[in-house]
């Protein structure tokens, strides 16, 4: 969100008001968090988030969202002077007011599940009928199941997060390493992880592969002997020290997901992609093409046996990376979709 921040207040057509954690902000934005909101949500923050906080149970995980949900309905009353509603997540959207202000309402894979609670998407869908609203999935494969719950009232547009130019100059070490190096990079819970571990036992352990993983660990999971794991890496640490050279990178979720950006930056670095076998990464990845697609263990090894050849990595790689060019492009290319919606909504008029 802070790339896609910058980027819009890059824009000279925009002018933002943000209600965010506390971060850098760009100096042409206002922020609207107060300074007990911004106390509260780096605090939130650092236990892991909301979605965190709600999987591990207990009285915080009622009232976390209640006190989260208040203060972004505070902080809607507090600009009077907004022309419109950015909103990112649906859970977002309970507290708009009713000021018939227009709202675009971003949306994740995992926004789709919150739609499964009791009366969730009734009040959505009370929210959203008192505006002109424009809902954006950030991968084409939710657009029917958000058509279903809001078409008649809202307009469903699917449009792609952008991605930082700096993956595109990373350059590909072309050389046959004495050992192959994969990488997943991932949230450490079970659909995350999927059967990572449990496939990759025979083909990694006592052999010359490494399995670097990095990320974050949500929830008690036993990460085996044979795996290298370094928790979390910064986008800088991916960059410079793990995409250029590595085989490729791993993602076997059976998450809900959108498009993961960490797959998308992969991609436009050139490095190639095995994925599990499910909508999400269909939507995104020609199998063979820009990546491969695996079911089962036996497609999983042939995949990484695949890739393990130079000319078959780069070649796919190539692929991939021209794919998230053409496809994707960067934060900018984002911030102007998103504002040829704004200006649909407001009717080309100045943004605020």
């Amino acid at each position: 969100m802070r790339h896609l921040v910058f980027a819009l207040a890059r824009r000279i057509d925009t002018q933002l008001a943000i209600w965010a954690p506390p971060g850098e902000l760009p100096v042409t934005t206002t922020s609207v968090t107060s300074f007990a909101e911004a106390a509260w949500l780096k605090r939130l923050m650092s236990e892991g988030g909301i979605s965190h906080l709600i999987r591990n149970g207990g009285i915080r995980a009622l009232l976390a969202p209640a006190r989260l949900l208040c203060m972004i309905a505070a902080a809607y009353r507090r600009d009077p002077t907004a022309d419109m509603y950015h909103i990112n997540w649906l859970q977002c959207a309970l507290p708009l007011p009713r000021d018939k202000k227009p709202a675009l309402i971003t949306v994740l894979g995992n926004d789709l599940k919150l739609l499964k609670l009791p009366f969730i998407k009734q009040l959505l869908r009370r929210k959203i009928r008192q505006r002109r609203t424009v809902i954006c999935p950030n991968a084409d494969w939710m657009r029917l199941p958000l058509q279903k719950a809001f078409g008649d009232i809202a307009e469903i547009i699917p449009v792609s997060f952008g991605i930082d130019p700096r993956w595109y100059t990373i350059t590909q070490n072309t050389d046959t390493p004495p050992r192959h190096r994969w990488i997943a990079v991932t949230r450490l819970t079970a659909d995350k992880l999927g059967p990572l571990f449990e496939w990759s036992q025979e083909i990694f352990r006592n052999t010359k592969r490494e399995l670097h993983l990095f990320g974050p660990m949500q929830e008690d999971v036993s990460v085996p002997e044979w795996v290298y794991y370094h928790g979390a890496a910064s986008p800088n640490q991916l960059a410079t020290e793990w995409f250029p050279g590595a085989a490729g990178l791993i993602s076997l979720s059976r998450h809900a997901e959108g498009r993961p950006q960490v797959m998308l930056e992969a991609m436009a670095a050139g490095l190639p992609i095995v994925a599990s076998q499910m909508p999400a990464h269909e939507s995104f990845i020609e199998n063979g093409v820009t990546g491969i697609l695996c079911d089962s263990p036996a497609s999983y090894t042939a995949a990484l046996h695949q890739l393990e050849d130079v000319e078959t990595r780069l070649r796919i790689g190539k692929a991939a990376r021209e794919w998230a060019v053409r496809e994707v492009g960067t934060w900018d290319d984002c911030a102007q979709r998103y504002t040829t919606i704004y200006k649909k909504l407001l009717g080309n008029k100045h943004i605020e």
